[in-house]
């Protein structure tokens, strides 16, 4: 979901996609990501002028999916009640997260480049929480458990035995407005 790429630009980032999908953050090289697309290495910088570019247009990809998921997750649960809205957006900004781990971490665990993103993705993907919490604070504070509970998850922090459903739901629940 970055401003509109050439198509090498896209190719470049889709095979970085791939690599970072599949093996991870420290298989995403230069080197590697023009391998895969059959190029030299040096002629990836006629595109990026670095490999953070190509991070950035990862987060950016990452963030406008998360936004189209969670939109997803919004139009679905329309006609439901504050609870209901905010469990399926939970559900959804989970599976999105475990489902693209990689991609989830790099877009998670850094500083945010802001001034490198397309205006307005960061408040796209944020409005569906904002919309339904009614407040501002609250859907940081309500993004703030969701990621901590995706965090914990996928390092393997919680009991074999735990029932993360059930954990999720609660959770939802106590930052409901009483």
């Amino acid at each position: 979901m970055t401003e509109r790429l050439h198509p090498r630009a896209r190719q470049i980032v889709d095979a970085a996609r791939d690599l970072l999908e599949q093996h991870g953050r420290d298989a995403l090289t230069m080197r590697r990501v023009a391998d895969r697309i059959g190029i030299r290495a040096p002629s990836l910088y006629k595109h990026f002028p670095d490999k953070a570019a190509v991070e950035i247009a990862l987060i950016a990809d990452g963030l406008g999916e998360v936004a189209t998921v969670l939109e997803a997750a919004e139009e679905r649960t329309k006609r439901t009640g504050a609870a209901e809205s905010l469990a399926d957006l939970a559900t959804a900004y989970r599976s999105y997260a475990l489902a693209h781990p990689h991609l989830y971490r790099l877009m998670t665990e850094r500083p945010l480049p802001r001034e490198s993103l397309p205006a307005g993705l960061e408040d796209r993907a944020a409005a569906p929480l904002v919309r339904a919490t009614g407040e501002e604070h609250l859907a940081r504070a309500t993004w703030a458990f969701a990621h901590g509970m995706v965090m914990l998850e996928l390092a393997g922090r919680f009991p074999a035995d735990a029932d993360l459903d059930a954990t999720w739901r609660i959770g939802v629940r106590a930052l409901l407005p009483r």
